[in-house]
């Protein structure tokens, strides 16, 4: 049966339960509040799919598989002025180089030698990026259509099962309460129940995550029914209680604030219970290790953790303990009772049953290599061909949580639409967060390339896998051919993905594209025994698990070449924008977690670049300009070489004499001018189009810079020691857990911890203060003496210092800590080292005047 919540919590709005849907959107909670480019359409959007849409209703194919998206393109007023400016740049660019040969004059020719190659490569690196822009796309589901061909008139559904799978590695750097809302917000989903199942993965195999699932397990049936009676938005209870302003007498329904207080109150317990729970599960263990000396870890049914232990020892620490598959709430449809809420909430009119709750811990052994993400996503994929098999996977990073109730039903609309929808292995939502300060400081919201350049994918052969909120085809997972190119038999051989029959079996229903929601089989120990040998890591040894099965191992990057891999077979993609963001996370906000995390992303792209998965030779199937996004995508790092070299290129003002690096210099820096304003030009008519901010794309610019001399250097330099000693990039999980500091939401924002990666950019940055200062002092020493092209020489140069200042002022802002806060102490400290440096340059120079002759 499918959920009567979304019909229950209408109802009740329209009898006057909610007056102005308080909890839908109150206030315009989320990352979506009204921010730009977030309509639907946007002024800039037209539809182009008029013409399909006519022909289906004409055909009478509305009554059989329906068109359940819509497609919009950019209106021809602001993309043909886009495309011509492009294609205008890239001309100016190519008679900029012939210039600069034509007049190869400089005063150190290797110099020149080296600013030529980094303007080449400059240049084909922007031609990557720019290429596939050509065509943006915005896809929007239609949700209607979807209830009028799915939900059938005996309130059973047609819809495709759904697994969700949630990823953790650590409950102190990934912290439970997340983890657990992020669990609760998937239960809560506007989805059939009978039809979605939830799989916890918890890579240190800990004891705390599973009783705090269990404790989910015990709360679940209060706040879901709540959610579904009300319509709550979102449907995580920290950012429910958090963000959405309290109901107030008058403005809802007596029986609504009951049930609020009451939720309320549950899950203020609820808190309490998952902090106390290290202390709880220590404090028995204690006591059973003092009854049986022993020094194991116990579990609240008397029974001894099969994973990792409070005191660790062989076979019972992180990195090294058996495989663990526990159901925590099981199938609705198996007959087993599901827990009740307690208490007095009015759910009458409620569907109060849970999807099925499953933990999983996959075997860890020092002698096998874990693969990381991809190991434990590719475990989870096989645990649950075995209990649900659903047709579609969602994966979620645990720090996530569903924003929007409807977001699962979003994706499936391009995955059962009758254009392509059989053809389409994922579907990509954007990122979102919302703990990120309001300035947006390290350009963690990434507009830019969320709003920007996935538009532009979607126009191509779809938007890259991304890592988290992608839903899949689980075929396309496996490795199977889209349906316009697969052969007639597609034999499922154990030597491909693994010895186990059940899970073959689970393989060859895949195949017949079974959509009924079938009970998984009777729990028993034979039963669960195989669940655990399939999440064994010695389960993908031999077969070609990693490789054309599953998530892709060998490479810190896991989503960006699984994807590839995928569009490679001939698959396409889709990018689902919604008006109301789908999900919801938290991103590092301090900047030496932010650049770790930029580090891995970058490496894990260059160690694609130099696999057999380079985009250059990869992917047999993959169309022209997709490659090159892809191509794009793995050498970009590259490019803060020559960066790097041009930002450090101020010292030259140490030189008492003038030197060039092209001559005609006033003519050569004009040129440049004119191509640089050309790139913001075309920047300009994308923030059109995309529906981003100048602040959004300003922030792009400057942590691109900060990144340029720190983290990507770093992931270089990390690649070249990989070629020559082939270990690859350090897999570091970002940290999640805040300073602390109660009064102050974004603390970690200033907190400054210093890494050697920081020393290029804190060299550049010295670098170009001391140059600013040093131009000061030769303008007050030499300004009688300069001829007025020496001044206009002296200028374009300290514009190119300013420039660098300004891209550089958030890593400034993040030297002086929380100073910070008031940005015009950074303004006044970076004045006054100007004029010191200036007059230490006038001293000096007066000083030695006297005894060296200048």
């Amino acid at each position: 049966m499918a959920s009567p919540a979304p019909a229950a919590g209408a109802a009740y709005a329209a009898n006057g339960g909610l007056t102005d849907r308080l909890l839908a959107s109150a206030n315009g909670h989320g990352a979506d509040a009204k921010k730009p480019g977030h309509g639907a359409r946007g002024k800039y959007w037209v539809a182009s799919d008029k013409a399909e849409r006519r022909a289906a209703k004409e055909s009478g194919r509305e009554d059989g598989r329906a068109l359940l998206f819509r497609r919009y393109k950019v209106k021809g007023a602001l993309l043909h002025p886009y495309r011509l400016l492009i294609i205008v740049r890239l001309i100016a660019v190519l008679l900029f180089f012939a210039w600069r040969i034509r007049h190869n004059k400089s005063d150190i020719m290797w110099f020149w030698t080296m600013s030529i190659v980094g303007d080449m490569w400059f240049g084909f690196s922007w031609l990557l990026n720019q290429l596939p822009k050509f065509n943006p796309v915005k896809t929007i589901p239609d949700l209607a259509s979807l209830k009028r061909h799915s939900d059938l008139a005996d309130g059973t559904s047609r819809l495709p099962g759904i697994d969700v799978f949630v990823t953790t590695a650590d409950p102190i750097d990934e912290p439970v309460l997340y983890t657990m809302n992020c669990v609760l917000s998937i239960l809560a989903v506007d989805y059939p129940v009978d039809r979605l199942a939830c799989y916890l993965s918890d890579d240190s195999g800990a004891l705390v995550l599973y009783e705090a699932l269990v404790d989910v397990g015990k709360f679940a049936p209060l706040w879901v029914p709540f959610c579904r009676k009300y319509c709550i938005e979102p449907r995580a209870p920290e950012s429910y209680f958090d963000m959405v302003a309290p109901p107030q007498a008058g403005r809802a329904s007596q029986e609504f604030l009951d049930d609020y207080r009451r939720v309320q109150m549950e899950y203020d317990e609820f808190k309490v219970r998952l902090d106390k729970l290290p202390d709880a599960i220590r404090k028995r263990s204690d006591m059973y290790n003092s009854m049986r000396t022993a020094e194991a870890t116990w579990m609240a049914n008397g029974t001894q953790w099969p994973g990792t232990w409070i005191d660790p020892t062989e076979n019972h620490r992180k990195g090294h303990h058996a495989p663990i598959a526990k159901v925590v709430l099981d199938h609705p449809n198996c007959g087993h009772s599901q827990p009740n809420a307690e208490g007095n909430l009015s759910i009458s009119a409620t569907d109060e049953r849970l999807p099925m709750l499953v933990y999983v811990s996959r075997d860890k052994n020092p002698s096998y290599d874990h693969n990381k993400k991809a190991g434990a996503l590719n475990a989870q994929l096989r645990a649950s061909a075995l209990l649900t098999n659903a047709q579609l996977v969602i994966n979620f990073d645990c720090d996530h949580y569903i924003n929007n109730s409807q977001a699962l039903r979003s994706a499936v609309c391009f995955m059962l639409d009758q254009r392509d929808g059989d053809n389409t292995a994922f579907v990509q939502f954007p990122q979102r967060f919302d703990n990120v300060d309001p300035t947006d400081r390290y350009g963690n919201h990434n507009r830019v390339f969320f709003d920007g350049t996935m538009l532009a994918l979607n126009g191509l052969q779809g938007p890259s896998y991304l890592g988290t909120g992608c839903m899949f085809r689980r075929l396309a997972l496996y490795g199977i051919d889209p349906p316009h190119c697969r052969a007639e038999n597609v034999t499922v051989e154990a030597t491909r993905f693994g010895n186990s029959t059940l899970f073959l079996d689970s393989v060859s229903k895949s195949l017949n594209q079974e959509r009924s929601a079938t009970p998984p089989p009777p729990l028993d120990d034979t039963f669960l025994a195989e669940i655990e040998r399939v999440a064994t890591c010695s389960f993908d040894k031999g077969t070609d698990w990693g490789k054309g099965v599953g998530y892709i191992y060998d490479i810190a990057t896991e989503d960006i070449v699984t994807g590839f891999r995928i569009h490679g077979q001939g698959w396409r993609s889709m990018y689902c924008t919604m008006e109301h963001d789908a999900f919801c996370g938290i991103a590092p906000i301090n900047l030496t977690e932010r650049l770790h995390q930029i580090v891995r992303w970058s490496g894990g792209s260059l160690e694609m670049f130099f696999s057999h998965n380079n985009p250059l030779i990869g992917g047999q199937r993959l169309q022209l300009l997709q490659r090159v996004s892809y191509l794009n995508m793995t050498i970009y790092p590259v490019t803060s070489i020559f960066i790097m070299i041009y930002s450090l290129s101020p010292v030259m003002w140490l030189i008492p004499d003038e030197v060039y690096i092209q001559r005609p210099f006033t003519r050569y820096v004009l040129y440049l001018l004119v191509i640089i304003l050309m790139i913001h030009m075309i920047g300009w008519l994308e923030i059109k189009w995309a529906g981003i901010t100048w602040l959004d794309y300003w922030r792009n610019e400057q942590f691109f810079m900060i990144g340029s001399t720190s983290a990507y250097p770093a992931a270089v330099l990390h690649m070249a020691v990989n070629l020559l000693t082939k270990k690859g990039i350090h897999f570091r999980v970002t940290s999640k857990q805040t300073t602390a500091d109660t009064n102050d939401k974004y603390a970690d924002l200033y907190d400054f911890r210093w890494v050697p990666m920081l020393v290029p950019t804190m060299a550049v940055l010295i670098c170009n203060v001391g140059a600013i200062g040093v131009a000061l002092g030769k303008t007050m020493v030499y300004i009688g003496t300069w001829t007025a092209a020496k001044k206009i020489h002296a200028a374009l140069g300290l514009l190119f210092n300013l420039w660098i200042m300004f891209l550089l002022y958030p890593f400034a802002l993040a030297i002086i800590g929380r100073w910070a806060k008031r940005p015009i102490i950074l303004v006044v400290l970076l004045s006054v080292i100007f004029v010191l440096v200036a007059l230490l340059y006038v001293g000096l120079h007066i000083l030695l005047s006297s005894v060296i002759p200048f």
